[in-house]
């Protein structure tokens, strides 16, 4: 015997509402009050205040990937090679010689599985 009956609903009365719809109408009332007390405390050297301004007015910025010019031609292997080169000579920072390599073994995985499943597709062929 199941403890529940197929087309019922275990929970009749819907999804509870989140504590967030609950609090966007506390905000609008004492949203105010509450955003000058924390100005307030930021303004009087609490540092965890001061943070939780600043990290909302001028947010992290994303770092962004430099363009970086290679010879990308050759083997995956001789690409790898020309990005080492290039990272040892200065003209590629490190961190981007990295997700470059990750990129090209990535590549190299992907060249491989789709070569072995067309092997396996063609030794299915010959048996058919």
């Amino acid at each position: 015997m199941s403890k529940f009956e197929k087309g019922k609903s275990g929970n009749p009365s819907g999804r509870p509402k989140s504590d967030t719809a609950n609090l966007k109408p506390l905000l609008a009332l004492h949203g105010k009050d509450v955003l000058q007390k924390v100005v307030d405390t930021a303004l009087g050297g609490d540092l965890t205040a001061c943070k939780l301004i600043l990290d909302r007015l001028y947010p992290a910025i994303k770092t962004q990937a430099a363009t970086v010019n290679i010879n990308a031609t050759g083997t995956l292997a001789k690409q790898g090679q020309e990005v080492i080169a290039s990272t040892l000579s200065g003209d590629i920072p490190p961190d981007i010689s990295q997700m470059l390599l990750t990129g090209l073994a990535n590549q190299a995985k992907l060249i491989e599985t789709t070569e072995l499943i067309e092997r396996i597709e063609a030794l299915e062929d010959v048996k058919k």
